[in-house]
């Protein structure tokens, strides 16, 4: 099970803590907004996921590098109605026949999954 507590320490500054890391999440400055954050766990995931595939196919890689974009819906309930993820290998001997196989892989990223699996969220008031 994971564990992250928000704290709302003035105004639209967050804090948050999980384990030992903290950040702030303030969206109008330029801390990580939300979306920004799920973004960046959606992104984190899939490079987890590509470095597992480079390493278990023994592909060397001095790294690599992604790109995330999301849209926002027109309508409502306001949501990403797209999210764009671009994996950059340049640099990497890939064999292009590896392709379907390592894009895959990646696809079944845990946060990934949750996104496409519409997850139930309970918010509860104590």
């Amino acid at each position: 099970m994971y564990t992250v507590e928000v704290s709302n320490t003035s105004g639209n500054v967050f804090e948050v803590k999980a384990r030992e890391n903290k950040f702030i999440i303030e969206p109008s400055s330029d801390n990580l907004s939300p979306g920004e954050t799920l973004l960046a766990s959606l992104g984190s995931c899939v490079a987890l996921y590509t470095r597992r595939y480079l390493n278990n196919a023994k592909i060397i890689s001095n790294g690599f590098s992604l790109k995330l974009e999301a849209e926002f819906s027109d309508d409502s309930p306001v949501r990403f109605k797209q999210i764009k993820v671009q994996l950059d290998l340049r640099g990497i001997q890939f064999d292009p026949r590896r392709k379907d196989a390592l894009l895959g892989f990646i696809k079944n990223c845990p946060v990934g999954n949750t996104l496409k699996g519409n997850p139930d969220i309970e918010i509860d008031l104590v």
